[in-house]
């Protein structure tokens, strides 16, 4: 089929849309559900092969485009939704004088003559932080799809070519893109009350099990072309660690064209603020170093204080107590100003530890949840413990601004900032630190009641972003 009989169809098919829509409803709602979540509200959003609109009305962009080669499915679109632009335009040849937050192509790959071309051309209305989101058939169903056809219970479809996952990676690599985010959905796509949702809400999700998912969706980003400096705030959350203060200090190398460094003291009993007071009057001068009294109790809440004064670009966390070492963050700047990634988080369970860095239980803890958060997020996290972790400042505004998704849960600070990265569809990197013994003071983990609450993060977070 050439382009001129494509046309033809797909203007053929625009007549019966509604109708085929209403009886596929089912597939269609969990396509947009997908999609809204994997888009967030208030960004601008350009769909390819946008069709009638329906997927850009539901992810509510603050400016949507959507362009069709069908001149049918346009003129529909523009009276469904006039307040989007519709445009009439091939994905070949296209040519748009603005660049877009998001870019969505939803069951479409199959009709393009030339893949690699459509993907080639996304780098002309693409930023630096640029989403693409596509979902398409597992080839595995082909038959499947084809026997629904023939039987009427689905539209039919021109001849199209079924990509694999490692097809279309491959063809996004040569464009330009790099996959960060991948899974699989809907096993079975017809509605039965509570059968269809238990199915697709929790079975599907099971590994090995979702291989027979009928629609895989993919995130990619533009993979980046050069470096630049920036600045930096280091944010040191510190309860009882006194005998530490003035070696954060010593030992912090100078990077970036800027960095200051903030302490944040919780409620210590051992002198800690005091000290932090004279070390930072002693350097004056020599570091920028700023300090904060927590009133709340927990880490995250020191985090989160930190962060809400910070004016570096770049956003990094360091625990008092040394058992990272001061002298590896250069290496997460370095992967920062790179672009290598936009969410670095320190791994301990790469390297080998000293002795009494950490409990043989803590370790068997940290491997169980590595596992179960690995699967959660759809991006691999060896360590989800470790408290080193970089992000950008003006990217962590954003994980604020929708923490109500989640909600105010984590006295960690790890998981709130994983869990909006993650929803963000960043760029989590790991990078491997050494894990030191404590010189001074004593951990303020309790092993069992910390445990039991990971746990019920685990929960959470399966309702929150798996079994959505």
């Amino acid at each position: 089929m050439n382009k001129e009989q494509l046309i033809a169809y797909l203007n053929k098919q625009a007549e019966s849309r509604d109708y085929w829509k209403k009886r596929n409803w089912y597939y269609h709602k969990t396509i947009e559900k997908l999609v809204g979540f994997l888009v967030p509200a208030g960004e601008t959003v350009l769909e390819i092969g946008s069709g009638m609109g329906d997927l850009l009305m539901h992810v509510n962009p603050k400016r949507g485009v959507g362009i069709d080669i069908s001149p049918k499915m346009v003129e529909l679109a523009q009276k469904k939704y006039p307040q989007h632009e519709w445009v009439l335009m091939d994905a070949e040849e296209m040519r748009l004088g603005e660049r877009f937050d998001y870019i969505i192509l939803s069951d479409v790959l199959g009709y393009f003559f030339d893949v690699e071309k459509v993907f080639y051309n996304l780098k002309n209305i693409s930023h630096d932080q640029t989403r693409v989101v596509i979902t398409y058939f597992n080839y595995l169903w082909e038959p499947i799809l084809r026997l629904a056809e023939v039987l009427g219970l689905k539209f039919r479809q021109p001849l199209q070519h079924w990509l694999s996952e490692k097809d279309i990676e491959n063809l996004l690599y040569l464009a330009g893109f790099e996959i960060i985010k991948r899974g699989k959905k809907i096993i079975f796509p017809i509605y039965i009350p509570l059968i269809s949702a238990f199915i697709n809400r929790f079975i599907a999700n099971f590994p090995l099990l979702n291989r027979l998912c009928l629609v895989q969706y993919f995130v990619a980003r533009p993979i980046p072309s050069e470096s630049r400096e920036y600045s930096i705030s280091i944010i040191i959350p510190a309860r009882n660690e006194k005998g530490n203060i003035e070696q954060v200090i010593l030992r912090l190398p100078h990077f970036g064209f800027y960095n200051e460094i903030i302490f944040v003291e919780g409620h210590s009993s051992d002198g800690t603020l005091d000290e932090i007071k004279k070390v930072s009057e002693k350097y004056a001068g020599k570091r920028n170093i700023r300090w904060l009294a927590q009133e709340g109790r927990s880490k995250g809440d020191a985090v989160r204080k930190g962060f809400s004064v910070a004016k570096g670009d770049i956003l990094m966390i360091l625990d008092a107590d040394l058992t990272v070492a001061p002298e590896d963050l250069p290496k997460f700047y370095e992967a920062m100003r790179s672009g290598r990634g936009e969410f670095i988080n320190g791994s301990r369970l790469v390297y080998p530890m000293e002795k009494q860095a950490m409990r043989f239980l803590n370790i068997l803890g940290n491997k169980f949840f590595s596992i179960m958060f690995s699967w959660l997020l759809g991006q691999r996290i060896k360590d989800t413990l470790c408290g080193t972790k970089v992000l950008f400042k003006k990217d962590y505004e954003k994980i604020a601004a929708g923490r109500s998704y989640f909600g105010d849960f984590d006295p960690f600070g790890d998981f709130d900032l994983l869990f909006g990265a993650a929803k963000l569809n960043l760029k989590i990197v790991e990078l491997p630190v050494r894990y030191h013994a404590r010189t001074y003071g004593k951990t303020n983990i309790q092993r069992w009641k910390h445990g039991w609450l990971l746990l019920e993060m685990v929960v959470f977070a399966m309702r929150k972003i798996k079994f959505i």
